[in-house]
């Protein structure tokens, strides 16, 4: 009876233990894939900055804990999470169905479209099986573009996947990929807004079908830190609401979320 006695006693201090620790967090580590102009990257003076990191950095503010960024190539980012390398992540990750299965999301705190770029003379206004068919896509490994792609274009076209978005923009450049297909704000940074070259967005923005492009960017938990994602949740929602998140917004992107 003794040893039972000494058991439950270990197993209910054990479970304060994990208990308190998914409360009480004061240090949270949150792993991120760099770079990703303008969500997250760094400035010539090696300074980690964008959109991510900011609204990031201001949450963690909010909530009181000191923020730590611990950089993860994508392909190895929700690993990681569960293997404990971080706390969360931030780093521009879709809200879907299957990620889901693996991790707690926070509430979405951006929306972003998808889009095409291609350079000016490869000549086509849309993206579709007919105008891509024979051409080599570019996409990042593991995102829901790289899905997409594959799963309505690989039977036609070639599909080049990449660990990082500027390594594909590189092979853009080079003329390695005839297009690529990415979220609509790095494309526009990286070659829109640069001076790579004469790019341009073929066809319209994408966002559906959900089952692809799901319900927002949000911060990604393991399942069970519920009460460490409730303490985002509403660190978000005030700074939504006192202004602060569109003060970081327009830093980026130029204007209010609309």
């Amino acid at each position: 009876m003794k040893k039972l006695v000494t058991i439950s006693v270990l197993g209910l201090a054990m479970a304060a233990a994990s208990s308190a620790q998914a409360r009480d967090y004061d240090h949270v580590r949150i792993g991120v894939d760099i770079p990703y102009e303008p969500m997250e990257y760094r400035t010539a003076d090696g300074e980690l900055t964008g959109f991510d990191i900011d609204l990031g950095n201001a949450l963690c503010e909010r909530i009181g804990v000191t923020c730590e960024w611990v950089e993860q190539e994508w392909d190895g980012i929700i690993p990681g999470l569960m293997s404990r390398n971080y706390d969360a992540i931030m780093s521009s990750m879709t809200i879907n169905d299957e990620r889901r299965q693996q991790v707690l999301f926070s509430d979405p705190y951006i929306t972003m479209p998808s889009a095409w770029f291609a350079g000016s003379d490869l000549g086509i206004e849309e993206a579709n099986e007919e105008t891509l068919s024979g051409l080599t896509i570019g996409v990042q490994r593991g995102t829901l573009q790289d899905n997409y792609v594959t799963d309505l274009f690989s039977s036609v076209a070639s599909v080049s996947r990449y660990s990082t978005a500027d390594d594909m923009v590189l092979d853009l450049e080079a003329e390695r990929l005839d297009i690529v297909f990415l979220d609509f704000p790095i494309g526009q940074t990286t070659l829109l807004d640069s001076e790579r070259g004469d790019y341009v967005v073929v066809g319209e923005q994408i966002t559906e079908p959900a089952e692809y492009f799901g319900d927002g960017f949000g911060i990604a938990f393991r399942q069970r830190d519920e009460a460490l994602a409730e303490r985002f949740n509403n660190a978000l929602a005030e700074l939504q609401d006192d202004g602060t998140y569109d003060e970081i917004y327009e830093r980026y992107f130029g204007e209010d979320q609309e």
